[in-house]
């Protein structure tokens, strides 16, 4: 009797033990000064792209990965690279199906992956191990079961794919788990050695969602996909409104983040754009006819407006398609119409920045998880400009909740700032290219004269700049000159003052209207100087790709001799070959990934239903592997052979063994991209023949050469809104330095180094670059910059694919060791 009392008063002890689960904050603004205080080392901690990985290093740890919330394009591509980059590791991988509630359901919701479940998904939207919303997940008792369905596997790793509610969620869980697995234990659920074995659980996420309402990353998984949808929507739309004159107000997603209508509205030359975080003045309807009225009255046949779903004015009250419509019909007597797009905004495949977003998030997700200790802080791998990097998830949940606290109490210059610098940029360089009119120039004061050129191959994305550069430069009261046809136009005289509307509906359109040539001004440099002399130059924007480069480099070089050169002067990288120094990434090189990725999926589908077959793809690029690597890791390509890395015959026999070993595990078909100046003797169809002749009796093999087909389309919505805000970072750096080095009588006079730049994205920011330093980092013999940050994804594409390769920077691995590995395990005898 005396010990049952004491158990009796043992067990409230007991109870008391395991604490409250936690709760969210009542004050996110507060929450988050207060959580950012407590931190005193930096939040944000670069990926390990590039960096050395040992294969098989976290042998037998348990990884399980889910898609939770809506889905959202390119969610396939991460589940698929988690998958694959987990299994290189050593890892045992689950999928948990169907989300949250398919973790609480346990059974066969939570089976175990390997390399062929997720083969041939690259290409799909939405998520092919299913999403679904869990109330039960929101209470203990559900938690309890999901903590005991994963202790059962043995899972103390798990990724999660989807928005804020589900990363505050997978927060929480992990928060609760000792907790969870205390109660477990009292009821016999798990035995103590289950407890021991998983004390701890780490929470890596990843964002995915297609309204990019996550503060903490630049972009989040679907949002480009999404953008790509509402922009075919648009260009369709801008067709019959043209031929009607009509008035079109399209309704987007993104609950109360205007990210996407604000996008929208910048790459689609939309007139008028109604968004939750910058919500218009009460006299708006005013105002939207007035903008309207005037555009007609120049001569437009059309108008578009973007409006957010979640748009509201600066009262809370909603703004609604039909009372924008009300107003347009009212005062002006418009023919309007409207179209929601609704879910067809998350439909369709994937586009190629999403693909490749999802391969190296994923990647990320599963190196984070291996090296996180058992008290790491839950993270959420995010994109700062283009680098992958891991920040707390707190941090970036209490934000998010932070800027909808600062929407419901109408501080909305806050909730601008807290949307992060890719939306401030946006916004800003929307109101200035939609102001109602241009400024008339004062008498007298004049202003100065600005002109822009392209030289080198046409690229999409070059209106686009061009389009920004001219009503940025007008609207300060300048004068801007259009030289047409490069050098060849200038020396000839082919230049115009270009006026505001001139360059309407130039954002959507491939090319270059004002057309481009490959000619160098080396030998033509006192033709040159002459014309510079004779408009009077104050500035020069160039938009082009090597060859502008150069010719900036042989101007600058110059400078001695000419004075006519001594003006600032800027080039904006626009090449698909991307092999401009400086940059990151240029103006059209996104399009052409597109569209080669397109192409690639055209290719395989055509194979559908046939036995196997592998195509071997030639793209453009010239001595640059970009596209071919990048298309390669976007397309889900068994190999992509580039001049960057040297290949060999035994490199290429190594890749048919793998080919075939596949094939054997019920692949149906394969990819292999070529880089059309890979290697002189290893020709395409060198690489078509050999994979015909070893693969007989296994695989058919195809060959393509895609050609100009890369350099065609309409320019992609990266594309469209780099060109734009390029441009005009471009202009704001020309009027700095015109002012500064201004003299009495109106002429710009400047020798400095430093005021001859090329503009690049380089990690996670724009920046001006004196082309006098980029060349050093030039390669001139092949074109290419000596500084491919490509290259470290060239290990992650082999890891993808299935090779017997470590995750080294720059792709360096021990090919003869690899070569004997692989001979030893499948003997070219054995498997063909």
């Amino acid at each position: 009797q005396q010990q049952g009392q004491q158990q009796a008063i043992a067990a409230p002890q007991q109870e008391e033990v395991i604490p409250p689960p936690p709760e969210l904050a009542s004050d996110p603004g507060q929450a988050l000064s207060n959580y950012m205080d407590s931190q005193s080392t930096e939040q944000r901690l670069v990926g390990s792209e590039g960096r050395p990985i040992e294969r098989g290093k976290y042998k037998d740890k348990g990884i399980a990965v889910l898609t939770s919330g809506g889905d959202s394009q390119g969610m396939n591509s991460a589940v698929r690279s988690v998958v694959r980059m987990g299994l290189y590791v050593g890892a045992r991988v689950y999928f948990i199906r169907e989300g949250y509630q398919g973790m609480v359901d346990g059974g066969d919701n939570i089976c175990e992956a390997n390399w062929s479940s997720v083969s041939g998904i690259i290409h799909k939207g939405g998520t092919v191990i299913g999403s679904a919303r869990c109330k039960e997940f929101r209470e203990r008792e559900g938690r309890m079961k999901a903590a005991k369905n994963l202790v059962k596997k043995g899972i103390t790793n798990l990724c999660v794919i989807g928005g804020d509610g589900s990363l505050t969620g997978a927060n929480l869980f992990k928060s609760d788990w000792p907790a969870l697995l205390e109660l477990l234990v009292k009821s016999g659920e798990i035995t103590e050695e289950e407890r021991s074995n998983n004390s701890h659980l780490n929470i890596v996420g990843m964002v995915g969602s297609i309204d990019n309402d996550f503060c903490g990353t630049d972009m989040t998984i679907g949002t480009d996909s999404a953008l790509h949808r509402i922009m075919e929507a648009v260009d369709a739309i801008v067709a019959t409104a043209y031929s009607h004159q009509r008035c079109f107000i399209l309704e987007v997603m993104g609950r109360n983040c205007g990210y996407l209508a604000l996008v929208a509205g910048l790459t689609s030359e939309a007139d008028y754009i109604f968004i939750p975080e910058y919500p218009p003045p009460q006299n708006w309807g005013e105002k939207l006819c007035k903008k309207l009225t005037q555009e007609r009255a120049m001569g437009q046949r059309l108008n578009i407006i973007i409006v957010s779903e979640g748009a509201i004015d600066q009262l809370g009250q909603p703004i609604t398609t039909e009372d924008i419509k009300k107003v347009i019909v009212d005062t002006l007597n418009m023919d309007t119409r409207i179209t929601v797009l609704g879910h067809v905004q998350r439909g369709g495949a994937p586009s190629a920045f999403d693909r490749l977003l999802g391969c190296r998030m994923g990647a990320e997700a599963v190196l984070t998880l291996m090296e996180a200790s058992p008290d790491a802080e839950a993270c959420v791998v995010t994109l700062d400009g283009n680098q992958t990097v891991r920040v707390p998830l707190m941090g970036c949940v209490l934000k998010t909740q932070a800027v909808a606290r600062a929407m419901a109490e109408k501080r909305w210059d806050d909730a601008v700032k807290m949307r992060g610098r890719s939306f401030v940029r946006n916004l800003e360089t929307y109101k200035m290219l939609t102001r109602l009119k241009p400024p008339k120039a004062v008498e007298g004061e004049g202003g100065f004269n600005l002109a822009v050129m392209h030289v080198g191959a046409p690229a999409c994305g070059m209106n686009a700049a061009v389009r920004s550069f001219v009503r940025n430069c007008i609207y300060r009261g300048d004068t801007v000159y259009g030289i047409h046809d490069g050098f060849d136009g200038l020396i000839e005289g082919n230049v115009k003052e270009m006026t505001w509307s001139e360059v309407t509906g130039w954002i959507g359109q491939g090319g270059a209207f004002l057309g481009t040539k490959r000619t160098l001004p080396e030998k033509l440099l006192d033709q040159v100087a002459a014309r510079f002399r004779e408009f009077k130059l104050d500035s020069l924007l160039l938009v082009g790709g090597f060859e502008a480069y150069h010719s900036l480099v042989q101007m600058t070089d110059a400078r001695g001799k000419y004075p006519e050169f001594c003006i600032p002067m800027v080039i904006i990288p626009a090449t698909i070959s991307n092999n401009v120094p400086g940059s990151d990434f240029s103006l059209g090189c996104d399009t052409a990934l597109n569209e080669i990725v397109e192409i690639c999926d055209r290719i395989r589908q055509s194979a559908q239903g046939t036995k196997r077959r592998v195509f071997v793809v030639e793209t453009m690029g010239g001595y640059s592997g970009y596209l071919a690597t990048l298309a390669g890791l976007a397309g889900g390509a068994d190999a992509a052979y580039i001049y960057e890395e040297p290949f060999g015959i035994h490199e290429l026999q190594l890749d048919v063994c793998h080919m075939a070993a596949k094939m054997a595990e019920g692949v149906q078909r394969g990819l292999v991209l070529r880089n059309e100046m890979a290697n002189e003797n290893y020709s395409t169809d060198f690489i078509h023949r050999l994979y015909s002749e070893e693969g007989k009796g296994i695989f058919s093999c195809r060959k393509n050469i895609l050609g100009h087909m890369q350099q065609g389309g309409s320019p992609s919505v990266f594309d469209r809104n780099m060109g734009t805000k390029m441009a005009a970072k471009c202009v704001t750096w020309q009027m700095d330095m015109m002012t500064k080095y201004r003299k009495r009588d109106g002429s710009v006079y400047c020798d400095d180094p430093s005021t001859s730049v090329l503009l690049g994205l380089r990690g996670r920011s724009y920046g001006f670059q004196a082309v006098a330093d980029l060349k050093d980092d030039t390669d001139w013999e092949r074109r290419i910059p000596k500084t491919r940050w490509w290259m470290c994804m060239r290990p992650l594409l082999r890891i993808l694919a299935k090779h017997e390769a470590a995750y080294k920077e720059e792709g360096d691995y021990d090919k003869e060791n690899e070569v004997k590995k692989l001979i030893s395990t499948h003997s070219v005898d054995k498997v063909l």
